[in-house]
């Protein structure tokens, strides 16, 4: 198939090297206004059999609903879109058609493994979860004021596989943040550190933390503890921890998310490829957006915050 891809950033760039070898791609039509890309050719991406979307977030509503027009499978970086009113716009307008957005911890082997298990009830019933999702470095000062907040733009993640791993909804969100770091965090009304208590539908306490500060390196982990076992995701050797009792960071620590979820990256690719339904669809991001929506509403007016509050 010929495959178009918009966005040749970072992602969009790993993503461009992913599809130009994947072998159902014939062909790789790419479309970016300033950078270039050595796989694939320059042109319309819209006149491929599928589109990827890897461009600005202000963008992918407009794209979205555009490949949607023309009937053309799509997948699309998350967010859908920047506010839950565009989001509920976009999922309107494509409906019928299949789209598929990028929420990739739900293509990682460790989250894969845990969902499994949790399922098999190897782990008991599910009392209580943990995540954490810490950068190493912040981003660039000017993406702060566009990124709509560290629980949309970072945490958005820890809500979707919070979902996807327990199969319940949260119900209920306690959000609070500081600012340790540059000024730029709290010039645009955004926190650098978070921490939230969130309460799953049928009871069962979900912890989250969270920083763009974590000077030991990339560190993205879950723990769900049942009353069999306790499963953790992200403690392998590049886990960026040091323990008192023994030995730990045996190897260098994961730099950054593209180097830590590589496999996810090309496995939910892949799977846009080869399957005709959308594992992580308009609805699951829509969910997702739901709960930082209450986070988010939850930090400023320091307040328990029900997600029924913030639904459309």
């Amino acid at each position: 198939m010929r495959v178009g891809l918009l966005g040749l950033g970072r992602i969009g760039a790993f993503h461009a090297a992913t599809l130009a070898a994947h072998p159902l791609v014939d062909e790789l039509i790419v479309s970016d206004p300033v950078h270039t890309s050595p796989h694939g050719r320059p042109g319309d991406a819209f006149e491929a059999d599928a589109v990827v979307i890897a461009t600005p977030t202000s963008t992918h509503a407009e794209l979205i609903m555009k490949a949607c027009r023309l009937g053309i499978p799509v997948f699309c970086e998350k967010p859908v879109a920047g506010t839950v009113a565009d989001t509920v716009k976009v999922l309107e307008a494509g409906a019928g058609n299949r789209v598929q957005i990028g929420f990739q911890r739900r293509f990682d082997p460790g989250y894969v493994a845990a969902a499994h298990a949790l399922r098999a009830g190897e782990l008991g019933e599910l009392h209580r979860v943990h995540l954490v999702t810490a950068d190493p470095a912040p981003p660039p000062a000017a993406y702060i004021p566009l990124s709509g907040g560290l629980f949309r733009d970072c945490h958005i993640h820890d809500f979707d596989i919070l979902r996807w791993v327990t199969g319940r909804e949260v119900v209920s969100v306690y959000a609070r943040g500081a600012n340790r770091g540059a000024a730029f965090f709290a010039e645009a009304g955004d926190v650098d550190n978070s921490a939230a208590l969130l309460t799953l539908d049928d009871g069962t306490l979900a912890t989250l933390q969270g920083s763009r500060y974590n000077g030991g390196g990339y560190d993205v982990r879950m723990e769900l503890a049942g009353t069999r076992r306790t499963q953790a995701v992200g403690l392998g050797p590049r886990a960026p921890l040091h323990t008192t009792e023994g030995p730990s960071g045996l190897e260098p620590p994961w730099p950054d998310f593209v180097a830590r979820f590589e496999t996810a990256y090309r496995a939910e690719l892949d799977a846009f490829l080869r399957s005709d339904r959308s594992p992580c669809s308009i609805e699951d991001a829509l969910e997702a957006l739901y709960v930082a929506e209450a986070a988010d509403l939850s930090l400023r007016e320091g307040r328990p915050v029900e997600v029924a509050e913030v639904r459309h």
